[in-house]
This record gives C-alpha cells, structure tokens and sequence, in this order.
C-alpha cells in the first residue's frame, strides 16, 4: 500500500462504504490521513460544569439525563440536559426537532463544544456535539481522543468515530510510505516535525505538546504552498526593461516645499522606500497601505511629480468618477504650482472633450492623467508611460491592471488602498507585493467621536445636525444598499430625502445621490456639496470612498447594523477631515450579536489596523477580500487569522527556494514541484514551471 492507494484496500470497506467516503473526498489512504479531526478531547481541555461562568467558551464531557421537545412564544424547542457529576447543563436547539430527537438515547455519554450563556441554569444553544464510546474518556485513560467531523452521509453508512479512528490507524500500522515533501535542510533550519510524524500524531498523540507540533507542521505545508504561489507571482511580474527614475527631478522638491503643511514621518518613510524601488531597472510592483486620511494622496502626487521630473508619464486610475475627480482637483492643485498639465478621462466624455486629451497623451504634452477604467480603452496611446498607479486596487480585475500597465514599457507599478490589511493577510494575499504602510496620522487630525443611538434619539440628532449646519457646517446621512433587496433600499433612500427635506429640515438644503444617477447627475450634486450649496447629503453606499469635504462635521448612518466593519470604517472616514470636532452617528435598528461587536468596536477606537484585525476575526479571510467561493483559502487546518509566525517562516522558506531554484528543478524539490503542479497551478494567472 502507498499513499495514492485507493481507499478500497482497507478491510471493511465494500464498494458501497468506498463510494460514500469518495463522495466525502476520501479516495486514497492518503485523502484518509489529511481528514483531520476537528477537535481533540485531553484531560487539560474538559471543563467541569461548576467552573463555569457565563461567557465562557468550553468543551466538556456529559451524560445524557433527559431530552425532549418544548413549547415557547417562539415555536417549539429542543432541549437535552446533561451531567457531569459536578453540575448539569441544558443543551437547547430552536430548530430540527424531528432531526435531532433520534440522535440521543438517556445514558449516552456526549462531548460538547459551545458557548456558555444563564438562563435559570447553564445552557448552550446550538451545540456542537459528539456521541462517544465507552472508553473515549480522557480523564482516565489519559489519552489525546481524535473527533473527526461526521457527515450525514458519514453516519447513514454507520461510519462513526470509532470506526473512523480504526481505519486510521490502519493505514497508518500499516507502515505506509509517506514521502517527506521538503529536503532535510528546510527541516533542520525551521525546527518542523517531519510529515509522517505530524500525519501520525494529528491522529494519535501521547498529549498536547505532540499534538501542537502535528498541527504546526502541517499548518506549515499549507502556508508555504500559497507563499510558493506569491514567490513564483512576484517572479512573474518582475519585469527588467523599466526606466529608472533616478533623479528627485526639479518637480518634487517644489511642490513639497509649498505645501502648508508637514509631511508626516510615516509619509517621508514610504516615499522613500518607493524611491529606492524607483531607481530599478526592475518593474516596482508595491502596495501603498494607509488609514483613511494618513495622506496617501499627498503621497502619490509627490511620487507622480518625481516621475514627470524623470521624463516618464503617469496613469492614475481610480474606481469611481466620484473618486477620479476629487484625485483630479487634488492633482491639479499641486501640479499647477510647478507647471504640470494633468487632465481627468472618464466615461461618457464627449468626443471634443476627449480628443485633445488623448492627443496630449500620445504627443507626450500631458504627461499625467487620471481617470476611471476608461484608461484602458484601445484609443488611449501613452507616449512614455513610466509610472502607473492605481487606487483602491482590489475593485479592479487583475485584467484591467494589466491592460493599463500594457500601455508602457514596463511601467513601474503602484496600488494604493484605504483599506488597512492585517499583516498576516497583506504577506499572503498581497504576497506578491512589496508593502509600504502610513501608520501614523496627520497632526492636524481630530478623532471622529462616534456613538451608536437608538432609533427614538433620532430628534435630537437631527436637531444637533441643524446646529451644526446653523454655523455653517455640512451632514451626510446614509442609507445601506445592499444586493438582494437593491430596489427597496433605494426607494427608502429617496423616500427618506424627501421627508428629510421637507418635514424634517424644510428650511434647509437636502441633497440626493445613489449609485443609478447619471454620472452628470452625480457630479452636479457633489460640485453643489462642495460648495456648501447643500448642506445635508442623504445618499447610498456610492460615496464610500472619494469624498473630500473638509467642512462636513456629522455622519449619520441608517440601519449601520447591516454594514461591515470595515465599510463603516470608510464611510466614517467621510468626516473629520478639516479643522473642526467631527461625529459618526450609528442608528441601530435590527442588532444581532455580530452586528453589536462591529459596532461596539467601532465606538471604541477610530484606529483602521485594529478595526482590520476584529474585521478579520469576526469574517475571516474568505469573507474580508469577498472571495468566499472563489477556493483560494480553502484550507484544511491552517488559519490566516492566528497562523502568522508560521506564516511568516513558510514566507521566507519559499521565497529563498524560488530565489535559489526558480523552476524547482532540484532533485531534492521534486516533491515540492509535483504537489504544486497537481495542486496549485491553476489558482493564479501567469504562472508556470518552465
């Protein structure tokens, strides 16, 4: 038997059992192995029912006293109350009673995971929940007890965990040849067990400390194939043939030295590190990462200026109109001190106002240009393009990028988000990246003071926005708009302008905008707010990024229940942006426990790194990059939140040996190169083993 052996070899398992386990992604002895448990029982880890409080995350060992069905207001329950010898607990489900009821018999002897709430008496509601054997007990057998996730499917062939753990530990008596992925030496430099070690003890272990240097191995091998990934992607978009933009050139110094005011620390930092990737032959490819009003902009005006100064042009390409024509007025307000045409593409342009534009493209005599994705149109020729940039890059296909960058000889490259990334994340998913982080912000930067209100403050919000706006200050309210229920959220924003404007603040001007106006539309309305021609904004989710109005003092966010951390983030980073105290008002109107953490939070700090990491705890990463179906984190036992000095070694392991081997042609990689071929090829673009 070997590893790729199908799993029909073991006794017991008949054609019917084989198609079940194949249909769980069991085919071979080693599909077998990698089902890891997803939990194990140790005497350390059982909590008694005395000990605990309510709040408490626990795993504890009960037998089954009584169960049974229980009318409420709600509809039926059901319930299971358990002992421990030390106390009992109820176990309460608000849903599939005829499912669960044949599921427990009194006496059966239960291993539960869940969180501990007080009702009278402890309960868990919705438990996770194992059925055990006579001698699955920890505490006197002193044994680490495997507890594999069971499918119904699983189950309905008899499969148990008992059976589960006899055909383990089959195939693993059986003295299976499992080939080691990586050479002695990356084992001996990173201290990692070796695979068949970590396949043996993730299954059987003597404790908790074997167990921990299974699942630290075995962490490790998943984290260094996508770093592998990452390695092999940076190599791929490495491009020589870049003009190197050596000088500060007579532009850079100009513009910094008019500005009213200081460049922070962390800003002269990252101008720098561009610089120095500048200089290179070599393409830069680097992610500019900032808090809301770190100063990004500044940021990139400076390093355009720089550029232009170096005789290259310059593409910055945002997402939205809105955001293209504040970067354009910001652009041009520094550029015009030291004579640099800048010009603004957006769709939708006439043909009269776009044929001077793309003129002064191709001939070379506007050498910066911003717009939205209509820089990537076949009619836009660049005469020298050298720098491209591109601004909240990850609402942009890796495609569009490519098409602009297309358009020089390999441009030097510079993504830019408002979006703070976790490190952890920013290494992997950015990985291909180099990462330069504004991490402090401005001086003149007042805190937003933020505060999450009932529905019934209402009246008196509205009458601080009339103070407000009675000295001469502006507002934006929000309202969600979401897919599924697009039309009707978009009826109760233009519904709520019009009772806004004429019952609530008949005697001043409110303003509307949604994403389905007409981007004239848009851009009237937002000339008018910046002008202080409105001074109440009622709009959609459209102005989450791009809008600059240092005079506006107060964000009221309806039904901010329904948004994400980070959106909320975003939208709060609306205001606050001038001289003026500044607020955030949060109405909650349906709270869940989730959506009460995102805003207990965002109370608590206006810090974008931590608002990123609690982001990340409460999503994951599938969720936090919107590539929940996409596979690309599908991993088997690793963990982006909590995994990263792993991730960090796997980081520095494969990227000495694609510096080392670029083509793992080694024979001591081979087995690297064969999982990768198999396994990992195809996740990303451009990238081949030659």
């Amino acid at each position: 038997m070997n590893f790729t052996s199908p799993i029909s070899t073991l006794n017991g398992v008949g054609s019917r059992r084989e198609k079940v386990l194949n249909d769980q992604g069991i085919s071979t002895l080693g599909d077998l192995l990698y089902y890891f448990p997803r939990r194990h029982l140790d005497r350390t880890t059982i909590s008694p029912i005395r000990n605990f409080t309510k709040g408490d995350v626990v795993t504890l060992m009960g037998t089954v006293e009584s169960f049974g069905e229980k009318s409420t207001r709600r509809g039926k329950i059901f319930q299971v109350i358990v002992s421990d010898g030390t106390g009992l607990l109820t176990l309460t489900w608000f849903n599939g009673v005829r499912y669960l009821k044949p599921l427990f018999k009194i006496g059966d002897k239960l291993a539960i995971h869940g969180k501990v709430d007080y009702y009278g008496g402890f309960t868990i509601t919705h438990p996770e929940f194992d059925t055990l054997e006579k001698d699955d007990d920890p505490v006197s057998t002193g044994k680490v007890i495997p507890l594999y996730p069971l499918t119904q499917e699983l189950k309905s062939d008899g499969i148990d965990q008992r059976i589960l753990r006899n055909m383990v530990k089959d195939v693993l008596q059986s003295r299976l040849d499992i080939p080691e992925i990586f050479p002695h030496a990356i084992l001996d430099s990173t201290n990692y067990i070796t695979l068949s070690e970590a396949l043996s003890k993730i299954h059987f272990s003597n404790g908790i400390g074997e167990l921990t240097l299974a699942i630290q191995r075995l962490k490790f091998d998943e984290h260094f194939f996508l770093q592998l990934l990452m390695a092999l992607r940076k190599r791929s978009l490495q491009h020589s043939g870049a003009v190197p933009l050596l000088d500060i050139g007579p532009y850079f110094k100009l513009i910094s030295e008019s500005l009213n005011f200081e460049l922070t620390g962390a800003q002269k930092k990252v101008i720098k590190e561009i610089h120095d990737d500048l200089k290179n032959s070599t393409s830069m490819n680097r992610l500019l990462q900032g808090d809301v009003g770190s100063g990004k902009t500044i940021v990139s005006i400076l390093v355009s200026a720089l550029a232009v100064g170096n005789n290259v042009q310059v593409a910055i390409m945002a997402p939205t109109e809105i955001l293209a024509t504040q970067h354009f007025h910001s652009f041009k307000t520094e550029l015009d001190k030291a004579n640099i045409p800048c010009a603004l593409l957006v769709g939708k342009m006439k043909k009269s106002e776009r044929a001077p534009i793309l003129e002064g493209i191709e001939n070379g005599k506007i050498p910066v240009l911003i717009g939205t994705h209509a820089l990537i149109q076949d009619d836009i020729i660049f005469n020298n393009l050298g720098l491209v940039i591109v601004d909240e890059q990850h609402r942009f296909g890796v495609n569009q990028r490519a098409k602009l960058l297309d358009k020089g000889n390999h441009p030097h490259f510079l993504a830019m988000t408002a979006t703070p990334i976790p490190r952890t994340l920013s290494i992997t998913y950015h990985g291909d990246m180099e990462l330069s982080i504004i991490d402090e912000m401005p001086a003149n930067r007042i805190p937003v003071v933020s505060k999450v209100v009932e529905p019934t403050r209402l009246p008196k919000v509205y009458q601080f926005m009339k103070e407000e706006v009675a000295v001469g200050r502006q507002c934006m309210i929000i309202y969600p708009l979401v897919e599924e229920s697009e039309k009707s959220d978009l009826s109760a924003a233009v519904e709520a302008h019009q009772q806004l404007d004429e019952i609530i603040f008949p005697d001043i001007s409110v303003g509307l905008i949604h994403g389905r106006m007409t981007s004239d539309e848009k851009d009237e309305i937002m000339a008018r707010f910046s002008k202080n021609e409105i001074s109440i904004l009622v709009s959609t989710t459209v102005i989450e990024v791009g809008v600059d109005i240092p005079n506006a003092t107060v964000m009221m966010i309806e039904h901010a229940e329904r948004f994400g951390l980070t959106q909320l983030h975003q939208l709060r980073g609306r205001v606050g942006r001038g001289v003026e105290k500044s607020y955030c008002i949060m109405v909650k109107r349906d709270v869940t426990d989730p959506s009460r953490k995102r805003l207990s939070i965002m109370e608590k700090t206006n810090d974008g790194f931590i608002i990123a990491d609690e982001d990340l705890k409460l999503r994951g990463p599938g969720e936090f990059f919107g590539l929940k179906q996409s596979g690309f984190f599908q991993f088997k036992i690793a963990n982006m939140v909590t995994d990263g000095v792993i991730i960090r070694d796997a980081r520095k392991v494969a990227f000495e040996l694609i510096e080392q081997d670029p083509n793992l042609k080694k024979e001591s990689n081979q087995v690297i190169r064969e999982i990768f071929l198999r396994d990992y090829a195809d996740r990303l673009e451009n990238i081949s083993l030659s």
